[in-house]
């Protein structure tokens, strides 16, 4: 039994705190979300980086898939983790595109639009009060939609991208209430990241998805408010039907995934023994046959590993079962990916493990 809250320091305008707050409640944790406190967050962290949990033991973790993997750890039922091969490979491939493919579309509706970068404006400016801050941190938010392959060249692949998305969820969400069947998991919570802050609460986006996403927003609200009776994933270790076009659209962004770890990992070759930076420099890649160039981040590689780590572990019938389920998908490059390097957390840094 918790002898105290959590303590959620995230905000409804956040990528990256919509992952990780319907957790919470999924798992009826005592908690309570604050206003963030970044002197506090950049003390106990060394980052100034949201959200961040803290624990009723004093601890302070930071990074959304560690914070949900030692959720997952000290509050086991009801799970967000499937334990079974083809439901728990197909979740960490869905948290991967919400962490690294997602952040196209929500930054692109996010800054490309002026109404929508307006309304941003003033939310990040409702917690803190202070305007003035809440503008400088907008106009570097903004500057990082070209650094993240954000452009008008490559917008109408990523509008038509985020068009088919919307219609393969609403069709499985016609049919089932989460991503994997009648319970929330991990690929519920990842694909929330851009699907919360950014393209549900923004102006733009939000009259998209109000308008033509009708399933999806109803998903969203199921996200924020768990239902108490939830009936589980699909029998037999199944996806559903429906699932394989919404995994085919979110395949779009496999070959800049791919092109990110040989990226990163030439980038380790050349620089023996040197910690990685935030940023290995810019990528060359395409997306939907667009020309795309956008910062190649060593966490990708991090992120990579999730999935490509759930899949090796398995024995040959049931990686064989995971290969059947996925095929034809477009996910079968990442699965194939064999990255020359494996990295690691020490705390907050990413480490190349040696």
């Amino acid at each position: 039994m918790q002898k105290s809250p959590y303590i959620y320091h995230g905000a409804d305008v956040s990528y990256f705190s919509g992952k990780v707050r319907p957790a919470l409640p999924h798992k009826s944790l005592w908690y309570r979300e604050v206003i963030p406190n970044m002197k506090e967050i950049v003390a106990r962290t060394g980052v100034a980086f949201i959200p961040v949990l803290m624990t009723p033991d004093g601890d302070a973790w930071q990074d959304t898939s560690d914070i949900l993997d030692r959720l997952e750890l000290a509050h086991p039922e009801p799970p967000l983790y499937p334990r079974t091969p083809v439901q728990r490979v197909a979740a960490y491939l869905i948290e991967l595109y919400g962490d690294e493919i997602g952040i196209l579309p929500g930054m692109h509706y996010r800054w490309s639009f002026p109404e929508s970068t307006r309304k941003a404006r003033v939310d990040f400016a409702l917690g803190s009060g202070n305007r003035e801050a809440a503008n400088q941190f907008a106009d570097r938010m903004a500057t990082n939609g070209n650094i993240l392959g954000v452009t008008e060249a490559t917008a109408p692949a990523i509008e038509a991208h985020l068009r088919e998305l919307l219609d393969a969820l609403c069709a499985h969400f016609e049919a089932h209430r989460f991503l994997l069947g009648d319970a929330m998991s991990l690929a519920d919570c990842g694909l929330m990241g851009p699907f919360y802050g950014h393209l549900f609460r923004d102006a733009v986006p939000e009259r998209l998805l109000l308008d033509t996403a009708f399933r999806v927003c109803c998903w969203i609200e199921r996200m924020n408010r768990p239902p108490l009776e939830q009936k589980g994933w699909l029998a037999d270790d199944a996806l559903a039907e429906t699932l394989r076009p919404v995994l085919r659209v979110m395949a779009d962004g496999v070959p800049l995934l791919v092109d990110a770890v040989a990226s990163i990992d030439a980038w380790i070759d050349a620089n023996p023994g040197v910690a990685p930076p935030r940023a290995t420099g810019m990528l060359e890649t395409r997306f939907r046959g667009t020309p795309l160039a956008m910062m190649c981040r060593p966490y990708t590689l991090w992120m990579v590993q999730r999935p490509l780590d759930a899949y090796r572990s398995l024995g040959e019938p049931e990686r064989a079962r995971v290969d059947d389920a996925l095929a034809g998908t477009g996910w079968e490059q990442l699965l194939a990916c064999r990255p020359r390097h494996r990295m690691r957390k020490r705390k907050n840094d990413l480490v190349v493990e040696r």
